[in-house]
């Protein structure tokens, strides 16, 4: 029987694992290497070895109702999109609140992760780590959660250029990259646009003399802000939209979406043009960077090819001498080296998973893989998600079909993401933000049931299928429910308009003309509807008008208003 579980990292992902645990009655032990919880989101002056490393100025790319953990909203007075520090403050927040301190070891590393001798039977694992003395101490646990992320081991294909030995400039990774200070007057060259590349390109570009912005394939870029300089995710991130994407032909949405892309400014023109279409990959989130490359200050140019003495070679053939530095934005190798390396057994070394969470070739699913995957949407609730199934598992309320049918599922998945991701590494990473969460949902028994919320509670499920998909949907019901979630799900805009009221604006003086009221519109309509089913029962159905007018007001103050 599961009882005593090891959680790697004391990250976001950590955190969520270790309260998840208690509320499912087990014994969680945190091993944490640094001094304090937050991971990836500790931004440190100087990086550190197999640590994950951040830049100063970093801004989160998902608002705070989407990205928060399901039962503790952030703050309503924090801004929608965050600063690290910020986010680090509501990890505080949150680990003051369920009380997780007690259960993470700090300043302790994990040397190796491997299964013991009866593993078929057992399901455990011995678990080496070292202490902050330096003393090798072993453990014992009946499930291990892997929580470590894969941001701590960046990738420099420096090989892959010839001439980079006899560059006179520097060259580094973006796990280095802290600010732009060192490149003030300079001439600098950024590799790749993900979304770490397309931030420290247009920092950089605020003070070096000039600068390159290096991709192979170009990318659709999209801001924060949505319609009404509303956060992008809480309007496009719907049920709603989810179903049309399902319904709609996939070449009339991306010629609908590109085309409203292109018309804030044309793609093509700026150099950013991709050659996929929208949909198929996860586009790059950047406020800033069109406005950089209006004003010059950002210059689009191809992949690199190449190094000179003094510059760099463009696979058009352009060269550009005089450069001081080149940023690789080439991201990381996801790698856990603590993990048996038989676990490893995809075609490039990487580790192959069923739901990018658990590994087939394991006797018994007492591992599993958090956070290891991409999406277009926030990482926090599918990992909180993935932490609730993978407790569920451990625990035999919840079993996994057979290895062959996990491989199958697997590659079929694999397969399909490979029409927009060539590589197969990149594919197998791929999910879908709501399907995804969905069938994790089902799995763990809280997936919403939309008929019933429709017939118990039909406000609620206005909110539910047609606002954004927030994470408390999936504290409504089931086992973890919380008691919160309905009002959490009730009054997530009112959070959203709260950092904005810092100033009282004027109401104008004039009212809204009554022409345009939302009332009397539904009534004319009635009113018109009556006339063309009988001319004869005028007045019944004008009676019957006033009714349905009745119960429209009725049931959109409710659903609208109430709020």
């Amino acid at each position: 029987m599961v009882r005593r579980v090891a959680v790697i990292g004391a990250g976001s992902s950590g955190l969520a694992c270790v309260k998840i645990c208690v509320d499912e009655g087990l014994d969680p032990v945190c091993f944490e290497s640094s001094d304090d919880i937050g991971g990836l989101w500790r931004f440190k002056e100087s990086p550190e070895a197999e640590r994950s490393s951040i830049y100063r100025s970093l801004v989160v790319n998902t608002s705070k109702e989407m990205m928060c953990f399901s039962d503790f909203p952030m703050p309503a007075y924090f801004p929608n999109y965050m600063h690290n520090s910020q986010l680090l403050q509501y990890f505080t927040l949150y680990a003051e609140h369920f009380h997780l301190l007690r259960y993470i070891n700090f300043q302790t590393t994990v040397r190796s992760v491997t299964q013991r001798p009866d593993f078929s039977l057992s399901g455990q694992w011995d678990v080496v780590t070292i202490n902050r003395d330096g003393e090798e101490e072993r453990h014992i646990f009946d499930a291990v959660l892997v929580c470590s992320g894969h941001y701590t081991q960046p990738a420099l294909p420096l090989s892959e250029f010839p001439g980079y030995e006899m560059f006179s400039g520097r060259c580094f990774h973006s796990w280095e990259y802290k600010d732009a200070d060192a490149c003030r007057g300079k001439r600098v060259v950024v590799v790749g646009i993900g979304n770490s590349g397309g931030d420290i390109a247009v920092e950089i570009s605020r003070s070096a003399e000039k600068t390159f912005l290096s991709t192979r394939q170009g990318a659709w870029v999209v801001g924060r802000m949505s319609t009404n300089g509303l956060p992008l995710d809480m309007t496009a991130i719907t049920r709603l939209n989810n179903i049309l994407m399902m319904l709609l032909p996939k070449a009339l949405v991306n010629w609908a979406t590109e085309r409203a892309l292109n018309h804030k400014y044309d793609h093509r023109l700026y150099g950013l043009k991709p050659r996929h279409r929208l949909l198929d990959r996860r586009p790059l989130i950047n406020d800033d960077l069109p406005g950089r490359i209006l004003q010059g200050a950002l210059v689009m140019k191809p992949n690199l090819k190449g190094f000179v003495d003094s510059g760099v070679v463009f696979e058009d053939g352009t060269v550009e001498e005089n450069i001081d530095a080149v940023v690789f934005c080439t991201g990381y190798k996801g790698n856990f080296s603590f993990l048996p390396p038989a676990l490893s057994e995809g075609p490039d070394g990487e580790m192959t998973l069923y739901k990018r969470l658990f590994a087939p070739s394991l006797q018994r699913p007492t591992l599993a893989i958090m956070g290891l995957f991409q999406t277009k949407g926030p990482i926090m609730p599918i990992v909180e998600m993935q932490a609730r199934w993978a407790v569920k598992v451990f625990t035999g309320l919840s079993h996994l079909p057979s290895k062959k049918k996990m491989l199958e599922v697997i590659e079929s998945e694999r397969k399909r993401n490979m029409n927009s991701y060539p590589c197969p590494r990149q594919a197998a990473l791929q999910v879908d933000y709501i399907p995804y969460l969905d069938f994790m949902a089902k799995q763990v028994g809280v997936r919403p049931n939309f008929l019933i919320l429709l017939l118990r509670d039909p406000v609620l499920w206005v909110k539910v299928v047609f606002g954004p998909c927030t994470p408390y949907q999936y504290r409504l019901t089931g086992p973890g429910q919380w008691a919160g979630a309905r009002h959490a799900i009730l009054t997530q805009w009112k959070r959203v308009a709260q950092p904005f009221t810092t100033r009282a604006v004027p109401e104008p003086e004039t009212r809204a003309s009554v022409i345009f009221s939302p009332w009397l519109l539904t009534f004319g309509g009635s009113v018109i509807m009556a006339v063309f089913l009988s001319r004869d029962k005028i007045i019944p159905a004008l009676q019957g008008a006033a009714q349905i007018l009745d119960r429209s007001k009725i049931f959109l103050r409710d659903s609208w208003f109430n709020s």
